[in-house]
């Protein structure tokens, strides 16, 4: 089975609700993404950031990819998109609420809300912050520790890798799937 043949099998996996499926995918692939996402973005970490971003939309959209393209050339625009979209919003002077959801496809709660201080901007900020801690709450323990050091304590990949003592592409694999399942509970806020 060749490269092309065996990401078409993987992706069918995870059409089919093969979760496991995908980390191998986001394993092969992950480097290359990075290395893309580089060329737009010179800040390592947000690198990282964005290309998890990326695979996240990619694994939303997989029920969309029908295999008339390689999976990775798909992948790859998917990841110059979301690294244009980051440097475009980055410069954006609008609150990021104010965006659609839709074409923000992405969204990080609070950057944009915190510079608005009127009750209602206040209230739903503070919603946000409570369905972000609840989501994590409700995650399993692998997943918890892993988008924790990220987000909250601050640590690098390499460092989560060290202190949760698993490979780099685990920890990459863990924080991708918890931010999506943030991303989804933050989803009917943002609608």
């Amino acid at each position: 089975m060749g490269p092309q043949e065996l990401d078409n099998d993987l992706v069918k996996r995870v059409q089919q609700g093969d979760k496991a499926a995908f980390d191998l995918l986001v394993l092969k692939y992950q480097q290359k993404v990075v290395n893309l996402v580089s060329r737009f973005i010179s800040d390592h970490a947000e690198c990282h950031d964005v290309a998890q971003e990326a695979f996240i939309k990619a694994y939303r959209a997989m029920d969309s990819f029908r295999g008339d393209s390689q999976f990775y050339t798909w992948l790859y625009r998917i990841a110059a998109n979301t690294a244009k979209n980051h440097l475009a919003s980055r410069s954006r002077k609008t609150p990021a609420y104010a965006v659609d959801v839709d074409d923000a496809e992405h969204f990080s709660g609070e950057s944009g809300l915190k510079d608005y201080t009127n009750p209602e901007n206040m209230l739903l900020t503070d919603e946000i912050k409570q369905t972000v801690f609840a989501a994590i709450e409700k995650l399993p323990d692998d997943l918890k520790s892993a988008i924790t050091l990220r987000e909250i304590e601050g640590l690098s990949y390499e460092d989560i890798a060290e202190v949760m003592d698993c490979p780099i592409g685990t920890v990459r694999s863990r924080i991708f799937r918890a931010r999506d399942a943030i991303d989804k509970e933050l989803r009917p806020l943002l609608e």
